[in-house]
């Protein structure tokens, strides 16, 4: 479990196929405090360490991942959000995250807005994945609040922190970011078509 909340930008030292899966290795200032099969969010992406050597460490996606995020995008050198494990009795400053991307979306476009920003995403429709106005959702593994809620697209207010210390600052119009909408909504939404 996560909470949506950035803990640092992790840089891409090397990513090396292996079959289908997609071994990708990571330079992290927290990378001496993991652990072999700790759970770190990439991106919004629940990832599991498999190995930890000079100062970087190495998570495996497999074909599944790679087919429904953007992880098959990334080229050495990129920066990736990272966020380890939620911790039981601490603060839940986000949103109940589980690292499981729904599905990816398109930025459409990006307003500065005097002091802060507007980004606007559009997701497939045909997933049946909804926002609500004022609702969490999760983008990148960034836990944020929906405006302008549509059919299928939505629109998050970045604050200046948010900008320069989460990979916001790198997305442009044709992005293509991960989506993990509201678990609670999830549920909500299951029960209401299995009693209609």
């Amino acid at each position: 479990m996560f909470t949506g909340i950035i803990e640092e930008l992790g840089v891409v030292t090397a990513l090396a196929k292996s079959e289908d899966n997609l071994n990708i290795s990571i330079k992290a200032n927290f990378t001496s405090q993991l652990k072999i099969d700790q759970s770190v969010a990439h991106n919004g992406v629940c990832l599991t360490v498999v190995d930890i050597a000079q100062g970087e460490y190495t998570v495996t996606a497999i074909a599944e991942t790679l087919s429904k995020t953007n992880l098959g995008e990334l080229k050495k050198g990129d920066v990736v959000n990272l966020e380890r494990g939620m911790q039981l009795g601490a603060r839940l400053d986000g949103h109940i995250v589980q690292g499981h991307v729904d599905q990816t979306a398109l930025c459409t476009a990006v307003a500065e807005k005097n002091g802060s920003w507007e980004f606007t995403f559009e997701y497939d429709p045909g997933l049946q994945n909804i926002t609500i106005e004022k609702g969490s959702i999760t983008v990148n593994g960034v836990s944020l609040t929906v405006v302008n809620s549509g059919k299928n697209n939505f629109s998050v207010a970045i604050i200046p922190y948010t900008f320069e210390h989460t990979t916001f600052n790198q997305i442009k119009k044709g992005t293509r970011v991960n989506l993990e909408f509201d678990v609670i909504g999830k549920y909500v939404k299951r029960l209401t078509q299995l009693n209609p």
